[in-house]
C-alpha cells in the first residue's frame, strides 16, 4: 500500500509540477532516506515548511534532539526522514 502511494506521489508530481509545489504532501508519504530541501516558512522551533527539490512541498516535524530554532527562511538544509520525522538535520554551506 505504501508502495503504491509512494509510486502515486511520483507520478503526480512529474505530470503535473504546478499542481504538486502547490500541494502540502503530508511527510509519511515521503519514502524514508535524505534528502537536500529549501526552508519556505519556519513555523516554530520543531516544524518547518519545505521545498523538496522534485518541487514537491512538505511540513517536517523535528523528532528527538533535532531542534530548527536556528533555521531561517530560504536556508538549504539536508534532512533524514525517518516515518515522515526529522531526527538530524545539517545546514548546507
Amino acid at each position: 500500500m505504501r508502495r503504491i502511494s509512494t509510486v502515486a506521489l511520483v507520478a503526480l508530481a512529474a505530470l503535473v509540477p504546478s499542481l504538486a509545489s502547490a500541494a502540502v504532501i503530508d511527510p509519511t508519504l515521503v519514502p524514508d532516506g535524505t534528502y537536500t530541501v529549501k526552508v519556505e516558512k519556519v513555523q516554530d522551533a520543531h516544524t518547518l515548511l519545505v521545498l523538496m527539490q522534485n518541487g514537491v512541498e512538505t511540513t517536517l516535524i523535528a523528532q528527538g534532539s533535532a531542534d530548527f530554532s536556528k533555521v531561517k527562511a530560504n536556508d538549504t538544509i539536508k534532512i533524514s526522514i525517518i516515518k515522515g520525522k526529522v531526527p538530524v538535520f545539517a545546514e548546507v554551506q
